[in-house]
């Protein structure tokens, strides 16, 4: 029970592969010092200390990540606007005055979404998400990719959503993957930490080896390709970033049974500091040159490809303690084991 009580920073360990120096992060906990390792170093997502630390530490993991991704965090943040355009009702959008801040709400009228303004193919994205507090039950709040802007039928699609829940029950957070329209994919986990008190990051890692979802930098679920060619991957189809805010009162909390009590609204999520170190795809005929497979980028080369040691063990972390289902266990859905779910190399 005892709670972190120091917070401090060695000096900057220099890393000459990318050329730029990052903090190594150190923890006291309980008078106990833990300092972390690394994940992929300045290439990807520092790993925090081990699972068994996990649970103290990463309330606070946000505010304490030192290490920058490649080019995209070291230039001046762009505004929302530069990035996305609204969906829907605008006046359900208010800005922050530095522009970096976006709050979407959702009333018993309509909620709203945005959209990136190009497609990307591969890359590494991120944003941090403060979630609806209080009785959210029936509100979803989505943060996703997708090949198409209309959900056509043959989409890919790299889902994060949030379903909210009364007050004092805890969000669940829901994952799924789609190939040329065909998803049911979805695994559910709880989280370590109440998402509506603080913004927290939440990121796809995408490559054509592997698709990582993280939550503050943990890694909570891995979706290999496989060698063969296949049909659950998604691989050919360049994607947007969307984010919204809906009622799902029939499906989302308790299967449909608690609604969405509108006198609590409205309903407000808070977004902010998206990330997209990717391969940008034009709106011409022809495909970038970043979308060749030559492993010029940090997302596209070996320690990007799968998770290290470290990794796996947090993530195995949370497959025995955070996970609420997972499509690769249900028999009565999925008699045959889909053949995706045999290349995991973590497991609860």
């Amino acid at each position: 029970d005892q709670s972190i009580s120091t917070l401090l920073h060695s000096p900057p360990l220099c890393l000459p592969l990318c050329g730029f120096a990052v903090s190594r992060p150190t923890f006291v906990v309980g008078g106990t010092v833990f300092v972390s390792s690394w994940g992929w170093g300045a290439m990807g997502p520092w790993r925090r200390p081990c699972v068994g630390a996990l649970l103290a530490c990463a309330a606070i993991a946000a505010s304490c990540c030192c290490f920058q991704l490649q080019g995209a965090d070291a230039a001046a943040s762009p505004s929302f606007g530069d990035n996305f355009e609204i969906t829907g009702a605008e006046d359900h959008v208010k800005t922050s005055p530095d522009g970096q801040t976006w709050y979407l709400s959702l009333d018993n009228k309509t909620g709203v979404g945005f959209q990136t303004k190009q497609k990307y193919l591969f890359g590494w994205f991120s944003m941090k998400l403060k979630l609806v507090g209080n009785d959210s039950a029936g509100v979803v709040t989505a943060y996703y990719m997708c090949s198409d802007l209309d959900a056509a039928p043959e989409r890919d699609e790299l889902d994060f959503e949030f379903l909210g829940n009364r007050t004092g029950e805890p969000y669940i957070i829901q994952t799924n993957v789609y190939r040329s329209g065909v998803g049911g994919r979805e695994m559910r986990h709880s989280l370590w930490f109440d998402p509506t008190a603080d913004f927290h990051s939440y990121s796809i890692l995408w490559n054509p080896k592997q698709i990582v979802f993280f939550v503050d930098k943990v890694a909570i679920r891995e979706y290999r390709n496989s060698a063969k060619p296949n049909k659950f991957f998604p691989i050919m189809k360049p994607m947007y970033v969307f984010s919204s805010i809906w009622n799902a009162d029939d499906w989302a909390t308790r299967g449909g049974l608690e609604k969405t009590d509108w006198t609590k609204g409205p309903f407000v999520s808070s977004y902010s500091d998206f990330t997209a170190d990717a391969c940008a795809w034009p709106s011409g005929p022809a495909p970038p040159a970043c979308a060749a497979a030559t492993g010029d980028s940090w997302w596209d080369q070996p320690p990007a490809w799968a998770l290290d040691d470290g990794q796996r063990r947090d993530s195995g972390w949370v497959a025995r303690n955070l996970v609420i289902y997972d499509y690769c266990g249900d028999r009565k859905r999925f008699p045959t084991v889909p053949e995706e779910c045999a290349l995991r190399t973590t497991t609860s």
